[in-house]
């Protein structure tokens, strides 16, 4: 697939307010992801290998990274109007949940994996999130 052929599905995909299609040609995948408002990319052919984005370095030692294992959508709480399951400065217990990542109408589970004080959460609810983006820093 030629760089014509993305522009033109880039420029489908917008026009019919798309937010990922997936193409296959001659034993090669095309996925094309984007979050509204922002542009389209090209993600992923089947040979190649994902790596995760980087990621700023921990500005404290005694801060634990929880990461998304998938790439979703972060929700914050268990339904739309319910409370959150975690807020900044609340205590946590190993195993405890944090949010969910609805990835392909899955809802995943993301657990605590030691106890901790929540310091920061690092993205909004509904947000987009790749593999490997920090969700949460947990302070031992």
């Amino acid at each position: 697939m030629n760089e014509t052929d993305i522009r033109k599905y880039a420029g489908l995909m917008q026009e019919l307010g798309l937010t990922g299609l997936e193409i296959t040609e001659d034993n090669k995948v095309v996925r094309l992801e984007r979050a509204a408002g922002t542009v389209v990319k090209e993600t992923v052919a089947v040979d190649t290998v994902l790596t995760p984005p980087p990621q700023a370095a921990e500005v404290s030692t005694n801060l634990d990274s929880v990461k998304s294992p998938v790439v979703g959508v972060f929700y914050a709480a268990p339904a739309e109007n319910a409370d959150p399951y975690v807020a900044i400065g609340d205590r946590v217990k190993k195993g405890q949940i944090l949010c969910i990542i609805e990835a392909m109408k899955l809802m995943n589970e993301i657990t605590a994996e030691d106890d901790g004080v929540i310091a920061e959460i690092c993205v909004t609810n509904g947000q987009v999130v790749e593999f490997g983006t920090e969700l949460f820093r947990i302070k031992r």
